[in-house]
């Protein structure tokens, strides 16, 4: 199985003010910057180039996410489980890792797409990163010494 995690595009820091909404409805409706949408349309180009038709898309319905989401120029379902601060169990539930069938796209946020990654890597929860408009390609293989995380790729729009 293929998993790919794209955390979404710089977006602006701070929305127009919005009376009377939550701080985290604001945080929701956040939109790429110029440079963003950028970064998503660069991005999606090479990653439509290597992805497969079957591939299934799974978004963050938070604007950025779903933005970065539209440069890949494919059908994809936003889902609650991707929000800011999801839990990296329910994601990796929701792409049936590691015994999903088809490369599955995630397109969401940090911290979570960096805590999903350290788990399927072994590392400590905090270690790893992800850059706005960058994605990591991890692969799931079975050997006989056990079930392994390969890193096939890490790509950040400013390499492609």
């Amino acid at each position: 199985m293929d998993l790919i995690l794209w955390r979404h595009a710089e977006a602006h820091e701070h929305p127009d003010p919005l009376a009377g909404v939550p701080g985290d409805a604001k945080d929701l409706v956040r939109r790429l910057t110029p440079r963003g949408e950028k970064q998503a349309t660069r991005m999606a180009a090479w990653l439509d180039r290597q992805l497969p038709d079957g591939a299934r898309i799974f978004s963050s319905p938070a604007s950025r996410c779903e933005q970065t989401a539209m440069a890949l120029g494919r059908k994809f379902k936003l889902r609650e489980e991707l929000l800011p601060e999801g839990d990296p169990l329910a994601l990796l539930e929701l792409v049936q890792w590691p015994h999903g069938k088809s490369p599955v796209v995630v397109v969401g946020h940090q911290p979570t797409l960096g805590r999903v990654i350290a788990r399927l890597l072994n590392l400590a929860e905090d270690d790893c990163s992800v850059k706005k408009g960058a994605l990591w390609w991890l692969r799931h293989r079975e050997r006989a010494s056990g079930n392994q995380t390969v890193v096939v790729t890490v790509q950040t729009p400013e390499l492609i």
